[in-house]
């Protein structure tokens, strides 16, 4: 499995899931008696429920491990409801249509007054790839701002691995573009990513770091993911210090002035994020909400608009 892309292991389950809807609803046409219609509502209402029951299975894990949650982001049983469809919705498209198609891209914009303002490199997190920023590049090509995004592999790789396909990513976009620095936008593991790229190759090509959904301390969830990079965000619930010991690596290993360039934008109620306040990074501007699942943060109109306002006043301070 470690030799598979992303893409490769979604189309893959996505094969596993049309099968099992295939053989549910053979079953119950066969064996049960059940019409081709019936049929084939069971099949897929088959898979649809297990796909909502994991959703629901990781909203409950959260639950046991969060951290509390302040009053001012408390959200009413609806407000809960929704969100929990919200986060289903985001899991359900991404990997069972957005992903298994997406391919890493560059677009690049012609600037209306000729300067060289930073773009945005965008990173995706854990067991995705550049599909999952679907819904964010359409704003960037409507604001004009050139992007690029990458898939970070091996799929379960080492996080300081990616570091040098991160630095080509900048490379390439720097030169495309004519500008100095970018904006990294990195969701969940991407942070991380970002974080151990300044710490190889320094912070004179960035102006802005933005995450979304980061585990900046691990987190308890973790345990149960495969691959390098999963042990590299485990965190232990009761043991002191609790981030694992590449996470304390990395944190002993940054300057001030690398904390300073991150914007950690994060939810009280992410799913997979847990606690939820390990996204609290020391140093960086931290930004809360409230209502939002862990997969939702890249789709979520809330968090857009804040992450395309933080890349618009980076790109103000940094025109060259």
């Amino acid at each position: 499995m470690s030799t598979l892309s992303s893409r490769q292991l979604l189309r893959l389950i996505l094969v596993i899931q049309a099968l099992a809807a295939l053989a549910i609803g053979l079953a119950a046409v066969n064996i049960l008696g059940a019409s081709r219609w019936q049929g084939l509502l069971a099949g897929l209402g088959s898979v649809l429920l297990v796909r909502l029951l994991i959703n629901a299975n990781n909203f409950v894990m959260s639950v046991r491990y969060a951290s509390p949650t302040p009053h001012a982001f408390r959200v009413r049983p609806l407000a809960s409801l929704r969100m929990f469809f919200e986060e289903f919705a985001a899991s359900m498209l991404q990997s069972s249509w957005t992903m298994p198609r997406a391919r890493p891209c560059m677009r690049v914009h012609a600037s209306n007054d000729g300067s060289s303002a930073p773009p945005a490199l965008l990173l995706h997190g854990y067991g995705c790839n550049s599909g999952y920023w679907s819904h964010l590049t359409p704003r960037l090509d409507a604001a004009g701002i050139s992007h690029a995004a990458i898939d970070l592999e091996p799929l379960m790789g080492d996080i300081d691995g990616y570091a040098p396909r991160v630095q080509a990513a900048v490379d390439r976009l720097c030169a495309a573009t004519g500008a100095g620095q970018v904006v990294i936008v990195a969701h969940s593991m991407g942070g991380l990513v970002a974080r151990a790229w300044m710490r190889a190759h320094g912070t004179a090509r960035v102006a802005r770091v933005i995450t979304l959904g980061t585990p900046h301390h691990g987190t308890c969830l973790a345990a149960f993911g495969l691959g390098l990079n999963a042990a590299q965000m485990r965190r232990a619930f009761k043991d002191e210090p609790p981030e694992c010991a590449w996470l304390r690596e990395l944190a002993q290993g940054e300057e001030a002035q690398a904390r300073a360039l991150v914007t950690s934008l994060y939810s009280h109620h992410d799913n997979i994020i847990a606690p939820q306040t390990s996204s609290e990074l020391p140093g960086a501007r931290n930004r809360a909400f409230g209502g939002i699942g862990h997969v939702a943060l890249g789709r979520n109109a809330r968090v857009l608009d804040v992450v395309m306002d933080e890349i618009a006043q980076a790109r103000r301070e940094r025109v060259y």
